[in-house]
């Protein structure tokens, strides 16, 4: 994982609404966008935008199927985001 996708996974997670959106994603082998909003009490284009920032953080992929679209976490992206994090901790600054 290079440092700019570090970079901009820690920028989507830092918004608690999208970390919650993520481990709902991640709970699922892939979960409808409609289901995801119906838990949440957000409109239809804020749900849209945070999932874009997932997607553009490389977490998240979407796919279409009609007018539906589904989510399904990049495990392999999110154990990367996660080794590279846990080397700040035995970090020395």
């Amino acid at each position: 994982m290079d440092s700019q996708q570090f970079y901009r996974i820690t920028k989507a997670l830092a918004d608690p609404r999208r970390y919650e959106i993520l481990s709902r994603i991640a709970k699922c082998r892939e979960l409808a966008c409609s289901d995801v909003r119906c838990d949440l009490p957000i409109t239809a284009a804020t749900l849209s935008h945070h999932i874009k920032e997932l997607v553009n953080a490389g977490l998240v992929e979407l796919r279409r199927e009609g007018q539906f679209a589904h989510l399904k976490l990049r495990r392999k992206a999110w154990r990367e985001y996660l080794s590279r994090l846990g080397k700040f901790k035995t970090a020395k600054f």
